[in-house]
């Protein structure tokens, strides 16, 4: 925004720069808390915090106090990640390592007193200002020879540093001579501390070369590496420069190449804090889901480094550090809680004419984030009303890219200041990507904004498909999953509706009594029930037996499949269908009928809103208000009961019949696919099975034409194969269950007969010239040999279209003269 106005960050002062950003935050603060609103997150927001205030800020500086005062948190130099654009340290965590095209530069080291060249390879040649040694491997034949010698750092006007031996150097990488420049490389920072080796830096805190590269000082880093080459080119002294990948390490934040840099810098001492966060998922006292991310958390942990916190920026939690004017600040400072006892501990200490001010820098941001679970609730005021009752709290809700940055930190700071694990459960979602799986960014342009998709498709159409991930799996946002969730709830909209229409009115009493006095949770109302009835609430009470336990296990995106499949395939695809029956086709004075229908339709579709609720918050909390007689909202009606009666038997029972419907439909298409068959005929059909099966199929034979539209005054049932089995269509449902489907009741065969007689003539004349084309010697010998495929295929393909037809007349003509 500063830039935008044409302004820099250092042409303003401290308190001119913070002002401008809480004017920022109090116009786009709200943004993402904004759009968790609109998503329909039911939290209290009374109890909104941003990191900044008043309260937390007190709880962040107690914590740094008292992580100090037990030897945790110090003062020191040593190498951290720059970010020369920011001007500040960032920790390991937010350097993210990105493959890129690069080179490898092949520089001459002479060896001192000899006329003997080593060379190196390196892929950052403007270090070499910085180099302390050069290291071979013990065991290299090629350069052991030189080890304890003094080689000469090019264009260091004669600088000399040791050649040392190592057994880490790979001899296998570039020339088996590796730099070693501790300034500017975590592995060699490492090695010159152990072997003692000096530290120099070649590079200021804005990313350009210092006074150490003598005639190379105040270029950037980038073009001094040109520049060193170029003139080592010239020199001599440059071997070869190839292609080259590398593992380049950019800032999160701003995307530039991090440096790494020795600096002074704030620490907290991490190693006694991982132990017992550790120890915490090992007891089972913390349960990580999905379960494969505690072995991650878990190296993390046991390789863990001292965290950098100091950061040299404007904006945050000021560092509670005071130092004495004109002492060294690495030795002489006071850690306090505010400004005035700092001044009272330097009085007392220093006498009252001290001088002191405040360290500069603030904290890293994921410190205050790391208090979060127990900061927010009044500590360190363990009194605090919120936080008797609400600490330690049951379940943490976040990204998996964040198990570092925030979750570990959360654990071994509640752990340290609580002496308790904040929560019990870890649920780590997976990230949303863009339709091909890429990361968000707004460099590709593919940025989605949860509020134009939501104008688009509807917040419960985006929370159900997001919620359908498997956790700890990124999840591919695309506008076909987005269509067809929005479908479903349209679809749980529209059955809401045919439910509305065809229950009685409120002020009926008779009738609503009538179907309030089903029970369904009484086993012998269940298995008395008709047998589509006894089936869907069967399947219902399964369903919510299964989602519960996948709620309890957090399978969010089980119970959401779960839910949609019972709905769409089971309740709106077949009992839907099926009580239309019971509600259109029941006589006169027959109440009983429609009632068992409009009670389980109600009972069933009540259920269903509950299951989907916490996925899709507004269309079932409106369609829960809509249905008759409710006393609470859907929000804080009870969750359905478990362990709730269902009958095996009917659901198999029903399958046959939901079977037999299924061939029936698709014989009936096959057939409209061969045949000219009128859309809106009825047709009859022979049902053949035991007399078991018979039973309860023939007493559901309404059922059964409607949904398989057939004429219920033409469908029978019998034990044996009808008469005119060898004209009709021959439908297996299952074992022991078939049926048949005369086919003169399907098509008017003779005009049937006609039709295809006439598409046969045709087919043949444009079979003969094709076959005609093929057996001239000409056309085969002048035409392009594909033209001739092309020919031969057509024919191919016309042949076997003939003997299909002449097959289906023939059958047809066997019907012809059955029929007569």
């Amino acid at each position: 925004m500063l830039a935008s106005e044409g302004i820099k960050r250092t042409e303003m002062n401290r308190d001119e720069f913070t002002k401008r950003v809480w004017q920022w935050k109090e116009k786009y603060g709200g943004t993402i808390a904004n759009q968790i609103k609109r998503l329909g997150a039911s939290c209290d927001w009374s109890r909104e915090h941003f990191t900044l205030d008043e309260q937390l800020s007190q709880a962040v500086v107690e914590a740094f106090v008292r992580l100090h005062e037990k030897g945790l948190i110090y003062q020191g130099s040593y190498m951290v990640n720059w970010s020369p654009t920011l001007q500040t340290a960032v920790s390991d965590l937010e350097v993210e390592y990105s493959e890129e095209s690069g080179f490898l530069y092949y520089i001459k080291y002479r060896v001192a007193g000899r006329s003997d060249f080593l060379t190196v390879a390196t892929t950052r040649p403007e270090t070499l200002f910085g180099d302390v040694a050069l290291a071979v491997h013990p065991e290299d034949d090629r350069y052991s020879k030189y080890i304890g010698m003094m080689a000469i750092v090019p264009q260091t006007f004669g600088r000399h540093v040791p050649i040392i031996d190592n057994k880490h150097v790979d001899k296998d990488f570039g020339t088996g001579v590796l730099k070693i420049s501790p300034g500017h490389d975590h592995d060699d920072y490492l090695l010159a501390r152990k072997l003692g080796l000096p530290i120099l830096n070649v590079m200021n805190k804005d990313g350009t070369l210092n006074d150490v590269t003598g005639l190379y000082s105040g270029l950037d880093r980038f073009e001094g590496r040109k520049k060193l080459w170029a003139e080592l080119e010239e020199t001599g002294l440059a071997v070869k420069k190839e292609p080259h990948t590398l593992r380049v390490p950019r800032s999160q934040r701003g995307g530039e190449v991090i440096e790494p840099l020795v600096s002074k810098q704030w620490f907290v001492s991490m190693e006694p804090l991982a132990e017992k966060a550790l120890q915490a998922v090992e007891k089972r006292e913390l349960i990580i889901v999905p379960e494969r991310f505690e072995k991650i958390y878990n190296h993390w942990l046991s390789n863990i480094k001292d965290w950098c916190i100091s950061r040299q920026l404007w904006w945050g939690h000021r560092i509670p550090v005071w130092y004495i004017a004109g002492k060294d600040n690495e030795e002489e400072y006071i850690v306090a809680r505010n400004a005035k006892e700092a001044l009272e501990k330097a009085n007392k200490r220093y006498g009252k004419d001290v001088e002191i001010y405040q360290d500069p820098d603030v904290l890293d941001t994921w410190f205050s984030s790391a208090l979060w679970p127990f900061s927010t609730l009044g500590w360190p005021d363990i009194c605090a009303e919120d936080f008797k009752r609400f600490y330690p709290t049951t379940m943490l809700e976040t990204g998996h890219d964040i198990l570092f940055f925030w979750v570990a930190r959360m654990v071994m700071m509640g752990i340290e200041f609580t002496g308790k694990v904040p929560f019990s459960y870890v649920y780590l979602h997976g990230l949303i990507r863009d339709s091909q799986g890429r990361k968000m960014s707004k460099t590709l342009g593919n940025v989605v904004d949860p509020l134009d998709t939501i104008k688009e498709f509807g917040t419960d159409a985006l929370r159900f498909t997001l919620a359908l991930g498997t956790a700890g799996q990124d999840l591919n946002l695309s506008t076909e999953r987005l269509t067809s969730n929005k479908a479903f709830t349209n679809k749980l909209w529209n059955a809401g509706k045919f439910i509305l229409q065809n229950l009685p009115n409120e002020n009926d009493a008779s009738a609503w009594e009538k179907i309030l006095s089903y029970k369904f949770d009484n086993e012998d109302t269940v298995v008395n029930l008709p047998l589509p009835e006894c089936w869907v609430v069967s399947k219902l009470h399964l369903l919510i037996e299964s989602v519960t336990a996948s709620y309890d296990k957090f399978y969010f995106g089980e119970v959401g499949r779960e839910t949609y499949d019972f709905f769409w395939a089971d309740f709106a695809d077949w009992y839907i269908e099926a009580s239309k029956g019971r509600l259109y086709h029941s006589g006169v004075g027959d109440n009983s009928v429609a009632s068992v229908a409009q009670a389980v339709l109600l009972y069933t579709f009540e259920n269903i809103l509950k299951v989907l609720h916490p996925f899709m918050p507004f269309v079932t909390e409106e369609l829960w208000q809509a249905l008759p007689n409710r006393k609470h909202a859907l929000i804080v009606s009870p969750w359905p009961e478990t362990q709730l009666p269902r009958d095996t038997s009917s659901i198999k029972k029903f399958e046959n019949l939901q079977a037999l419907s299924y061939f029936w439909f698709r014989a009936i298409r096959n057939a409209r696919a061969e045949y000219v068959v009128e859309p809106a005929k009825r047709i009859s059909a022979s049902v053949v099975a035991n007399n078991e099966v018979i039973d309860y199929i023939a007493e559901e034979r309404e059922v059964l034409a409607l949904l398989s539209r057939l004429d219920l005054q033409n469908l029978e049932f019998t034990d044996s194969s009808p008469g005119n089995a060898d004209q009709s269509v021959h439908v297996v449902a299952g074992e022991g269950l078939e049926a048949y489907l005369p086919l003169a009741d399907m098509v008017d065969i003779s005009a049937e007969v006609e039709r295809l007689s006439k598409r046969l003539s045709k087919m043949q004349k444009e079979y003969d010239a094709l076959k005609s084309k093929l057996n001239s010697p000409q056309f085969v010998k002048k035409a392009p040999e594909d033209v001739v495929l092309g020919v031969q295929e057509k024919a191919t393909e016309a042949e076997e279209k003939i003997n299909l037809t002449k097959k289906r007349l023939e059958f047809l003509r066997t019907n012809v003269v059955v029929s007569q």
